[in-house]
């Protein structure tokens, strides 16, 4: 039965390697990764994007790389005072210095980006994974529970859950995005995995006396994982917006944590007498967001055939 099971593997090694390009069993065609990844290191928008993505990444572990200072240090006699040496970016209302805030704020918006894009795509793949799969009233009840999540508004929704929630850290934020983001991954790993279990290895694996584990694990995740990668990637620009936006409201992270929505929501007031208050938190937000759907959108090129 391993024989057999080991046959049907090798069906799917040749449906995944075979191409009209293929001339011999000397010349393997490159799997679905490799070629991505080959695409991927020619996009320079890929690059581009990587490169700060991986530089916010170490300034939100390590800021003080290149931030001396203690972002809740202030001095009221500094209040709202414009760019000094060794203060670039000037002072906030509270006499904080902008510069160090807005590079210590990167910590919580990636923090609270990262884990609830991992909670969300982790939760949504399992459960929308085996609803596809097994199909039947669980696959409808998914469906219907999926319905309720998506009719409620985002920001009502936090405003309503989050306002009951007295800690200052950043996990309650995290909890509220991936109860309202799990969704969306459900249904693109359900559909993708109806799709990757109708191909002929996975048939022909069911046919020799494969078991449910072995082909959902061995044969059709493996295969149904692309799409959900993708809009994780992108989401996880979007929550990091999200959060910035409950910050603003008030009901998202809250003092002491530095966020980069709390300086944005301090400094909306103070727009007229100190820009610089708020463009430098909201220059580093949109610049960190607009690199995540850039890095969203290369990996969609990259791993969708159909695009090149």
């Amino acid at each position: 039965m391993d024989l057999a099971l080991d046959e049907a593997e090798s069906v799917e090694g040749i449906e995944k390697n075979a191409g009209p390009g293929a001339s011999g069993p000397r010349e393997r065609a490159r799997s679905l990764w490799s070629d991505a990844w080959h695409q991927l290191r020619r996009n320079p928008v890929f690059i581009l994007s990587a490169a700060l993505i991986l530089f916010l990444v170490v300034i939100a572990i390590w800021p003080q790389l290149i931030a001396s200072g203690d972002p809740l240090q202030c001095d009221l006699s500094k209040s709202q005072q414009g760019s000094a040496p060794g203060h670039p970016f000037g002072y906030d209302t509270q006499g904080c210095d902008v510069y160090t805030r807005t590079v210590y704020g990167a910590r919580a918006s990636i923090t609270v980006g990262v884990c609830a894009t991992l909670g969300a795509a982790l939760l949504g793949s399992a459960l929308g994974g085996l609803a596809g799969f097994f199909g039947g009233w669980g696959d409808s009840l998914l469906s219907r529970v999926a319905d309720i999540f998506f009719g409620i508004p985002v920001v009502l929704g936090g405003l309503v859950f989050l306002s009951v929630v007295t800690s200052t850290t950043v996990w309650p934020v995290v909890g509220f995005i991936v109860l309202l983001g799990w969704p969306q991954i459900a249904r693109i790993a359900r559909g993708s995995v109806i799709t990757a279990k109708q191909n002929d290895y996975v048939q022909a694996a069911r046919a020799l006396g494969a078991g449910n584990a072995r082909m959902l694990l061995r044969h059709v995740a493996p295969n149904a994982v692309a799409p959900v990668i993708v809009v994780a990637t992108i989401a996880l620009g979007t929550y990091i917006a999200l959060e910035a936006t409950l910050s603003f409201l008030g009901v998202g992270l809250r003092p002491p944590t530095v966020s980069w929505g709390i300086d944005i929501s301090n400094a909306a007031s103070q727009i007229r007498n100190a820009p610089h208050m708020l463009l430098w938190p909201a220059g580093a937000l949109s610049i960190t967001v607009l690199a995540f759907i850039m890095l969203g959108d290369a990996v969609r090129d990259a791993l969708d055939p159909k695009l090149r």
